[in-house]
Formats: C-alpha cells, sequence, structure tokens
C-alpha cells in the first residue's frame, strides 16, 4: 500500500540540502540525466536569501556535482508568463557568479536547469522537455560539430556540452504511468507517493527520510500550513484568472479581459498576503520561532511581531 510523502519543494526547502540527503537528489538527476550523478555540495542560490520578497511558492536548489558541472534544480507552482525568461537569466547569472578572474573561459562551468512546474505551461503535450543548443549551418543544414583537437582540449564530445541545458518537467501532463524509473519519480513528484513496485535510484532513501509520519509535530504543523497556502493560492488564480476573463467576455472586448485579468491578480495578491499572515499567526500559536516563520512565509520580523495573539488578523 503506498502512502504520502513530503513534497518535493518542502524537501528541497528542509532536507535535501544536507550532505546526509544527497542520495535523493542524486537519484532524481541520475534518472533524469541518464548518467550517475554524485553530488558533492550544494551552493547559495535564491531562495536561500531570506527577504521579505521571497515567495512561497517557488524554492530552488543549486548543486555542484563531481564533473563541476552546475546544476539548477527550481520547483515553481504559480504561473509565471515570463517564467522562461527567467531560466534564461538564472543560467546565465550562474555562469557568471562561477567563473573567477584569471580563468581562460574554456574553464566555463556546464549549467544544467532543471524545472518542476505545477501549471499549465507553454503549448506541448509532452510533460518532460530538454533543451540544448545546436547551430545548424542556414545553407547545407548541416549541424556544427568540434574538431578532434577542441574535444581533447575541452573534454567535449559536442558544442551542445559547452551551453546551458534546461529540462523543463510539466507535471500536469503526466498521466500516472510509470512505464519507466524516470516515469516513477515523475508519479511522485506528481502524487507525493511511492508505490511498493517502484525501484528508481533515490526513491528507497526518500521513502525512509521523506515519510510524513516521521515529522515533528512542529514541523508537521508547518507543513500543514504549506500545503493549505498552496492549494489556496493555486484556487484563488484559478478563480480570479477566470473572474476575470468572464468580465472581459461580457464587455466584448479585449481590453475589458486584460482589466478584468489585472484586478483579479490584484486581488489574489492581496488574498495571499492575507494567507501569509493568518498562516504565521498559526505557526506563532504553535511556538515556530519568529526567525522560521520569517523563512516559511516571506513575511518580515516586524509584520510578525505586530500580529495580535487573539484577534482576528486584520
Amino acid at each position: 500500500m503506498s502512502r504520502k510523502f513530503i513534497s518535493f519543494d518542502w524537501a528541497i526547502k528542509k532536507l535535501l540540502r544536507s550532505k546526509a540527503n544527497f542520495g535523493i537528489l542524486e537519484g532524481f538527476l541520475s534518472e533524469l540525466l541518464f548518467s550517475d550523478i554524485t553530488i558533492i555540495e550544494v551552493l547559495e542560490s535564491e531562495s536561500d536569501r531570506a527577504t521579505s520578497t521571497n515567495k512561497q511558492n517557488r524554492v530552488d536548489i543549486k548543486v555542484k556535482d563531481t564533473d563541476g558541472q552546475l546544476i539548477l534544480i527550481e520547483v515553481q507552482y504559480s504561473r509565471e508568463q515570463d517564467f522562461l525568461f527567467r531560466i534564461l537569466f538564472s543560467s546565465a547569472k550562474c555562469v557568471a557568479e562561477h567563473f573567477d578572474a584569471g580563468l581562460n573561459y574554456s574553464d566555463v562551468a556546464k549549467v544544467i536547469s532543471v524545472s518542476v512546474l505545477y501549471f499549465d505551461f507553454c503549448q506541448g503535450d509532452d510533460y518532460i522537455y530538454h533543451g540544448t543548443s545546436r547551430f545548424i549551418g542556414m545553407h547545407n543544414q548541416t549541424e556544427l560539430a568540434l574538431n578532434e583537437t577542441q574535444k581533447k582540449m575541452f573534454n567535449k564530445e559536442k558544442i551542445a556540452d559547452i551551453f546551458p541545458e534546461h529540462y523543463i518537467i510539466n507535471i500536469k501532463n503526466f498521466d500516472d504511468i510509470a512505464s519507466d524509473t524516470l516515469d516513477e519519480w515523475i508519479y511522485f513528484l506528481k502524487n507525493e507517493e511511492i508505490k511498493e513496485s517502484f525501484h528508481a535510484k533515490g526513491l528507497l532513501e526518500a521513502k525512509e527520510k521523506l515519510d510524513i509520519l516521521k515529522l515533528s509535530p512542529t514541523e508537521k504543523a508547518a507543513y500543514d500550513i504549506h500545503i493549505s497556502q498552496l492549494r489556496r493560492e493555486a484556487s484563488l488564480y484559478e478563480s480570479s484568472y477566470v473572474s476575470g476573463k468572464m468580465e472581459g467576455k461580457e464587455e466584448g472586448i479585449e481590453q475589458g479581459i486584460e482589466q478584468g485579468i489585472e484586478q483579479g491578480i490584484a486581488l489574489q495578491q492581496q488574498k495571499q498576503h492575507q494567507e501569509k499572515l493568518e498562516s504565521a499567526k498559526l505557526m506563532r500559536l504553535s511556538g515556530i520561532s519568529t526567525e522560521n516563520i520569517a523563512r516559511f512565509t516571506g513575511l518580515n520580523e516586524a509584520q510578525i511581531n505586530n500580529l495580535p495573539d487573539d484577534d482576528p488578523v486584520e
């Protein structure tokens, strides 16, 4: 019988940054990249920086493997129309941040970006997309290739091995049929369940360390609030988007649609802030420290300390 496990984004936030748990991430990446990945360290990433603008529904982690590759893993719940531009920026920024002065350009680290998305994204019916850089001749359509000297000098087989690669996993498109070990991981990412028949790399360790039943009461309370907030935000977005679109259609003009959506999104943002305040109050009543509440919700300590103890959040 399958049982529920901690969601992948929460695991990244709280557990998978520990060296003792690297085996879980190594298993996922090995199945996705079709290569045995060994992580040597977790590097600073955007979600490591606790700021008032930190988004509750996006988390990322940056790791380095034994081959010197930098791997960005991001779990995203909210819809962002400019998401492709952001992963482009993140990859470029990662290259620049890890290139020290005095190095040769051939020392630029390989970057692999892995995005796990829980919303409808672009147009496509597959659930895993892989993007690389290729140079194709405009006249004869042949692909530009490294010569033998370059292959030996750079230790690369093809040009695509130099440029950043992008993997986009569109969870909503997965049909819950696990036909191979990579699908077993996608099934886990979507359903937070690991079937007894699954044997993908890293999932056995995930079964041992990501069991919800092993959370402390404080961790369980914080996790339940996190999941509830994600569900509320998803519902708020759907309702506000649909309401705005219907309002625009009734007016019969495209401007009405845009205004309706903008109003809906503004209402959604207001409600999201309200939800964060309510979540913070519940966390404080559960005995969670102000520092951890700020990290969980993205609120600053002043906002948390000014919450009333008994009155409803206004």
